[in-house]
């Protein structure tokens, strides 16, 4: 039972859409009907700047941290609070509160790795980093630590079902950003500090 608890539990602590919540409160602006038309950082960006941005990077990266947190102070197994950790993502991506239209969940998996494996966090955000300011695309950016996860969780050690997780936590990313795949493909892929009308 305390196990589908915790794993319940971080699915609705990922489901809290940060970007919609900061987007109405900092700038009255529904992020959902602008650029993208998503709730994650890279649109809240966008349509209503740094500090929000700033605010929903914080909130999202926080909820992926804290259902970490909690599954590892209720649960034993460290594969299960990787697990819970992948269940906060699914919350980001497919909201309970938003019909289950929300993000792509980086940010997410960024404050679940931070915890559960800090020294893999520091790795992939080094990676992200690095194609960010080569590229301008955060889009590619994170596709590219997606593409990584699995083998820097394999370098670091970690356990097949833990790299069996960042597998599915990779393909999952992937998916979702298949409509920046084509953007990028046709080169009309929105590139950092480009902002749009409302």
């Amino acid at each position: 039972m305390i196990y589908l608890m915790v794993m319940a539990a971080a699915y609705v602590l990922g489901s809290i859409p940060f970007g919609l919540l900061v987007g109405k409160w900092w700038a009255k602006v529904d992020v959902r009907q602008y650029g993208s038309g998503n709730i994650g950082m890279t649109n809240v960006l966008r349509t209503a700047g740094y500090i929000p941005a700033a605010l929903t990077l914080i909130g999202d990266v926080g909820k992926g941290a804290v259902s970490v947190l909690i599954a590892q102070r209720f649960l034993e197994e460290p594969v299960l609070h990787l697990l819970a950790g992948t269940f906060a993502m699914l919350g980001h991506n497919w909201p309970l509160f938003l019909g289950f239209k929300g993000g792509k969940g980086v940010a997410t998996i960024a404050g679940v790795l931070a915890v559960f494996r800090p020294l893999t966090a520091l790795v992939l955000l080094l990676i992200w980093l690095t194609v960010l300011i080569a590229f301008r695309y955060i889009s590619l950016a994170s596709i590219s630590v997606a593409v990584c996860l699995p083998f820097v969780l394999l370098l670091a050690g970690a356990g097949w079902s833990e790299i069996g997780l960042g597998t599915f936590m990779a393909v999952v990313t992937i998916f979702r950003h298949r409509s920046n795949i084509e953007r990028l493909r046709r080169g009309t892929e929105f590139r950092v500090g480009q902002r749009v009308e409302r």
